[in-house]
């Protein structure tokens, strides 16, 4: 490949980096994208697995989400509310509840708690600036902490604690312990509330696609063009002076007035860049691992779970599957996703495989039925072996993270600017906040020009 001169290059094709392209695209600005592996979408990515459309990265969507709608509309994609009828499971310390609602059964007591837990989070998470949540007064000792020993202190009651555990390995692929009281509120405020990450119905996993969700991605790459984006060109190195950055791939080498990394943090610490970035940018980097997450699809041939009155969702307190869905797509084969996250999924992928398949049936039938040991298939993605990505859902801020190194997560360094999901304002983590990222930094580079 030859060096080609523009006005910006795009490094990754997830839904961050080909936003802040089209972005600039039809502002005008010349710019080509940069992608590490074979295909557009980051961590979305949709398959056909036995016929099924399955989505094996991200996958909802849900109110308070505009951006995602208007490009669902903007592209005519199709979609479904995701399948909630019936009763859920509760697996609390080995004893199985079964309830209706998003409310699990607890002594009078315990929902008390848990309704000051949901309050108190909402409460606190509300004092933060969703853009630079390391200005709040208490930011430094918040993030001192993690959200295990926060728990402790203030949730009296061991299920009550207990409960909370699944849903943020879940949402953040990583354990209480790890995670950084203040990342958990500053996640929380960019939702619009606790109770929008953890449900269903009214919460961000309402929604999901037809086609899959990687559509949006592909309708995005389209309307800006193939041509504009280069597959298989992972980022090597990046140099900048006062007029230009160049960019060195395996594809070869490429040169623009400006430059949007949109990839992971901890990808961005493979990249060799001269001069060298800012002290605070650069230990950024090393600081901010990802989360852990497989994901283990089966297949049936009926919905047996429906037959018995139950929704096919179950939360698991001990694990190692944390949280398990009804996966059933229209006119698609009845299927369970279950999600094994956080200190399970670490060495997942190092067990046999049989003896992994052993452990997801044993307990889907311990929820569901006998019928749950004979799946038609199985499958499962752990994103932690996905090289371009290093892991799901989401980049971790542990603790003393944010609070230090937080000011340096946008500021652009030079000619390079900053995008991904990550760096959202709002709706950090999901998709949502992947196009707002794009559009903010694809907007600085217009407002540099």
């Amino acid at each position: 490949m030859n060096t080609t001169d523009c006005d910006c290059l795009v490094v990754g094709a997830g839904l961050a980096g080909l936003t802040a392209a089209r972005h600039l695209h039809d502002a005008g600005a010349r710019v080509h994208v940069l992608e590490a592996t074979d295909r557009v979408g980051g961590r979305t990515r949709t398959e056909v697995i036995e016929g099924a459309t399955v989505d094996v990265g991200g996958q909802w969507i849900g109110p308070g989400q505009p951006r995602m709608h208007a490009l669902v509309e903007a592209f005519g994609l199709e979609t479904f509310p995701t399948p909630i009828g019936g009763t859920q499971v509760l697996d609390l310390h080995g004893q199985l509840r079964r309830y209706a609602g998003s409310i699990p059964r607890l002594n009078p007591l315990e929902l008390v708690q848990l309704q000051a837990l949901v309050w108190t989070v909402d409460r606190l998470a509300g004092t933060l600036s969703a853009e630079a949540p390391w200005t709040s007064d208490r930011a430094a000792r918040w993030d001192a902490q993690t959200v295990d020993a926060w728990s402790r202190r203030w949730i009296p009651s061991a299920n009550v604690r207990a409960l909370l555990n699944p849903s943020i390995r879940t949402v953040f692929g990583a354990e209480p312990g790890e995670l950084s009281l203040l990342h958990f509120l500053t996640y929380v405020a960019s939702a619009g509330g606790l109770m929008r990450l953890l449900e269903v119905d009214g919460g961000f996993q309402q929604t999901r696609f037809v086609h899959g969700a990687q559509a949006v991605s592909e309708g995005l790459a389209d309307r800006l063009g193939r041509d504009r984006i280069t597959l298989g060109a992972p980022v090597r190195a990046v140099t900048q002076d006062g007029e230009r950055v160049t960019v060195h791939t395996d594809a070869g080498t490429r040169t623009a007035r400006r430059l949007i990394l949109a990839a992971p943090l901890a990808l961005l610490d493979r990249i060799h860049f001269e001069p060298g970035l800012p002290a605070l940018r650069d230990q950024l980097h090393q600081r901010c691992p990802m989360g852990n997450t497989v994901k283990v699809f089966a297949g049936y041939e009926r919905a047996f779970w429906r037959d018995r009155g139950l929704s096919g969702e179950a939360v698991c307190t001990d694990g190692p599957l944390s949280v398990t869905f009804d996966n059933t797509a229209p006119g698609g084969p009845p299927m369970l996703l279950s999600f094994i996250v956080g200190t399970p999924a670490r060495d997942w992928s190092d067990r046999p495989e049989a003896a992994r398949r052993a452990v997801v049936l044993d307990a889907l039938a311990r929820w569901f039925g006998e019928e749950a040991r004979s799946p038609v298939w199985t499958h499962e993605i752990d994103w932690s072996r996905e090289r371009w990505a290093g892991g799901c859902p989401i980049t971790q801020f542990p603790p003393g993270t944010l609070s230090v190194f937080g000011p340096a997560l946008r500021r652009p360094v030079g000619r390079i600017h900053w995008a991904g999901t990550e760096t959202a304002r709002v709706c950090t983590g999901f998709m949502e906040g992947a196009v707002e990222s794009g559009e903010r930094a694809a907007e600085e580079v217009l407002a540099a020009r």
